[in-house]
């Protein structure tokens, strides 16, 4: 009879070691692909990375206005704060003063006749037991209770001041919260569009660089475009067929143009580097003329107008967060601070949706 046997089970080596380890492999990269975690990007076209980095251009654009308004608002808390802490230091000065004179006022009254209750309370180290007690100021005579009375209202107005020194200093740490959430999206967006952009050849990323930006792929070929041909009669510019409609305004598109070629830095206002909103508040800023940092405020900062009726030194905008504007110099063209990829320079205005336009002068 012949003897049964259990079947010797074969250990995983070999071949069949290897075909089990590359079906693990193939199942966990199933598994990635659908949670969407640490998938490589799949091979793109010079036309795709050309509307992904496009997209991520102007996704950072958003922040970086975003991050323009909070800094912007970050400043003005800065400042308040200061000035409630610069009044705060005033006025205790004032109260120092004040209580030196009554203690004057009290020991001359204790040599004499013993320390009043009312100025005991005034001296105290703890001001609300004497706001507690301020009552007994009036068993003091007219002097010490005029005394007491001013050291008791300069006390309420420095407690005051502290308590609006404390919500500036809420509003502050928000806003620098803020500002760390928009640089953080910012560098991000535009981390990821370098990366998309280094996997192309110079050549592709050349006509990538000219196509998201508008206009020619060098600022210096920009520069010597519009000189020859783009000029406003403003100083330092040619005659152009339209004329800036003031002095002001051609002294903001004259501005303009002795920036082209200067390199997009996102949160700079010049004079070396700008970003969109930054090169035209720096353009208005050297004919005297304020605007607000933002696009979103830059909007409303003048008379809207329509297309039709451009002039050279309107704000022309665009996309449909307004999240983008330029400096129109006529025959349907701006000088504006494109992305990263692109230097200050001459573009037609066509070349994004265009969301609306504003005559600030």
């Amino acid at each position: 009879m012949a003897a049964h046997r259990k079947p010797r089970q074969r250990s995983l080596g070999g071949q069949t070691a290897r075909t089990a380890f590359t079906l693990a492999l193939a199942g966990a990269a199933t598994a990635t692909a659908f949670d969407g975690t640490g998938q490589a990007e799949p091979n793109l076209t010079p036309v795709q990375v050309k509307a992904k980095v496009a997209k991520l251009y102007q996704e950072a654009e958003e922040a970086t206005e975003k991050y323009n308004g909070a800094r912007e608002k970050a400043t003005a808390a800065e400042q308040r704060l200061e000035s409630l802490q610069d009044e705060a230091a005033r006025k205790e000065e004032k109260l120092n003063t004040a209580r030196e004179a009554l203690g004057s006022m009290a020991a001359a009254q204790y040599r004499s006749t013993g320390l009043d209750p009312a100025v005991q309370l005034a001296l105290s180290d703890d001001p609300d037991r004497y706001l507690d007690g301020a009552a007994f100021a009036e068993r003091a005579g007219d002097r010490q209770s005029a005394a007491v009375t001013q050291v008791r209202r300069q006390l309420r107005e420095i407690e005051q001041l502290r308590g609006a020194a404390r919500v500036e200093l809420t509003s502050l740490r928000t806003r620098q919260a803020e500002l760390r959430t928009h640089k953080k999206t910012i560098t991000g967006k535009l981390d990821a569009a370098r990366r998309l952009l280094n996997r192309l050849t110079e050549a592709d990323r050349s006509r990538i660089g000219e196509a998201t930006s508008g206009g020619t792929a060098s600022g210096r070929a920009s520069r010597s475009s519009a000189d020859g041909r783009d000029g406003l009669q403003a100083p330092g510019a040619a005659t152009a067929t339209v004329e800036a409609p003031n002095s002001r305004a051609a002294e903001a598109v004259s501005y303009a143009y002795s920036k082209l070629g200067s390199p997009y830095v996102w949160g700079a206002t010049g004079p070396n580097a700008f970003d969109c909103s930054g090169l035209v508040l720096a353009s208005y800023r050297s004919a005297g003329v304020s605007l607000p940092r933002t696009t979103y405020a830059q909007i409303g900062a003048g008379q809207r107008v329509s297309r039709s009726e451009l002039l050279p030194g309107d704000l022309v905008f665009f996309y449909s967060g307004i999240t983008h504007v330029g400096l129109y110099i006529g025959d349907g063209r701006m000088i504006h601070a494109p992305n990263p990829s692109a230097p200050v320079r001459v573009a037609p205005i066509d070349e994004m949706p265009f969301a609306g336009a504003t005559r600030v002068v």
